[in-house]
């Protein structure tokens, strides 16, 4: 890896119902996890852009956040974790305006945002709120747009672009980005012919998905793309997003795997091609085999986050391992 990573360990905090949590106490809570988070090792703490819950994670009516306005309250309680959504949907804003929420974020945060993208999936939401839910060909070209537009407005004064869908006129941003460069774009998304294309024409960072032979193959696939475009993959923060449970003993761990697949409403067996799971050691040795696969960065979603006690024991051994 050139320089440094976009993020090396990120947390990822879903907002949904915890656990003997209220809905107005839902956002204490979540503060509570971001900073034992960033103080157990975690380098970057991430949202989920969504307006329903997910399913697999709870049911559609359960609590979620607008993720910008969530992340700029958690930049106040936090210091130097990197804060993101994992990822924004870019059917949800006009890309100008993202570059200014997120320029925002960066502002407040004193330079830790991260601009996290995707080409959003679900239809239910889009439904709900009026959105059209477009063909996956047109939202994919309007995440190629939406990237290059934000990009323009983190880095130039007075940018102009005029796409297919997508247009700006000397847009201004002020304030500017904190960041040098303006925040770092990842995009999000395992799509072989598209999605991995644009991370190697456009993006810092990238998202994917799978198992260790899928995340292998993935890199590949990146890797190939970036030759095509005369990019250098070190260049590239290449990170995956999966399930995280930790447990003192194999018992514990057991019953918390059996919990965690009857909460999400899939089989056992599916489970461990998803989660990293076991004691602290166990939890470094399986994230160590990503690592020397060519990830660069590893964020995880833990279901036992809300017992904050979980987060600090997988952080300081994850960080105390690979920690930057």
């Amino acid at each position: 890896m050139t320089g440094r990573p976009v993020t090396r360990l990120g947390l990822q905090i879903p907002s949904f119902t915890y656990p003997g949590i209220s809905d107005d106490k839902l956002f204490e809570k979540i503060a509570e996890i971001a900073v034992t988070a960033e103080q157990s090792g975690f380098d970057s703490v991430w949202v989920m852009d969504h307006y329903y819950q997910i399913p697999f994670v709870g049911r559609p009516e359960e609590p979620m956040f607008e993720c910008y306005g969530l992340l700029s309250a958690l930049a106040a309680r936090t210091q130097r974790a990197r804060l993101g959504a994992m990822v924004t949907g870019v059917t949800y804003r006009n890309p100008a305006f993202l570059a200014k929420v997120v320029t925002t974020l960066d502002v407040v945060s004193s330079g830790r945002a991260i601009l996290g993208i995707g080409a959003a999936w679900n239809q239910q939401e889009h439904e709900g709120f009026g959105w059209d839910f477009l063909p996956v060909g047109e939202r994919m070209d309007r995440l190629e747009e939406a990237v290059q537009i934000c990009r323009a407005m983190f880095t130039e004064e007075r940018p102009s672009f005029d796409g297919r869908y997508y247009r700006i006129q000397e847009a201004i941003n002020s304030p500017r980005p904190v960041t040098s460069g303006g925040p770092p774009i990842l995009i999000g998304g395992s799509g072989e012919r598209r999605t991995l294309k644009l991370v190697a024409k456009y993006a810092d960072a990238c998202n994917l998905f799978g198992d260790l032979p899928t995340i292998k193959q993935k890199l590949e696939v990146l890797r190939r793309h970036c030759d095509d475009v005369g990019r250098d993959p070190a260049k590239i923060t290449k990170t995956r997003l999966g399930g995280l449970f930790v447990a003192e003993d194999e018992a514990e761990l057991q019953r918390g795997l059996e919990r965690y697949a009857k909460q999400r409403g899939i089989p056992i067996d599916q489970v461990h091609g998803y989660v990293l799971a076991g004691t602290p050691d166990q939890l470094v040795e399986q994230a160590g085999r990503y690592f020397d696969a060519g990830l660069d960065g590893l964020i995880f979603n833990m279901i036992q986050a809300h017992q904050i006690e979980p987060v600090a024991l997988a952080g300081k051994a994850l960080s105390g391992a690979f920690g930057s």
